[in-house]
């Protein structure tokens, strides 16, 4: 078997008038993410992981946010089309970690459904996502309720191909 490993990291401001969706689910909060899709920044970060791991490029490459295609969308999409790209070139998830660094919203109640979201959407098992929630003790963008940022980490492996005849 072949693995590679995989780093994604996204950020996005936070705004009043705006909707917070993280990890597939809309988390109640008086702010919410400035961006040209649903501004999801986990499933943003998992993206160009997965990405990163099979040799794809970025996000901003097969979704620029120039592109009137892509304005609004549900990131759950986005992560999907990076998955069947991946699974394209032969890959397969093996796991997913990630840290989600935010001073608020409290993220840990979550969580449990961000990873059920994720796991659905990779058609993986639960167990093989893992989302952590961090605060940045009021330091830096996040602390400030500036911005949310995500670091994610996946391991791909290569799936043998089954020979015909």
């Amino acid at each position: 078997m072949s693995y590679r490993i995989g780093l994604g990291y996204d950020v996005h401001q936070l705004a009043e008038g705006e909707t917070l969706w993280i990890g597939g689910i809309l988390i109640p909060h008086d702010k919410g993410l400035v961006a040209h899709s649903d501004g999801d920044v986990l499933l943003h970060a998992i993206c160009d992981a997965l990405l990163g791991a099979a040799k794809l490029r970025d996000i901003g490459y097969h979704f620029p946010d120039s592109s009137a295609e892509f304005r609004s969308i549900d990131s759950k999409l986005l992560l999907a089309e990076t998955y069947r790209m991946v699974s394209d070139k032969g890959f397969r998830l093996v796991n997913l970690d990630a840290t989600i660094s935010a001073q608020r919203p409290r993220l840990k109640e979550y969580i449990p459904g961000m990873e059920a979201a994720i796991s659905k959407v990779l058609n993986t098992d639960i167990e093989a996502i893992n989302i952590k929630a961090t605060t940045t003790e009021k330091l830096g963008f996040e602390g400030r309720e500036e911005g949310i940022s995500v670091q994610a980490v996946v391991l791909i492996e290569k799936v043998d191909k089954v020979k015909l005849g």
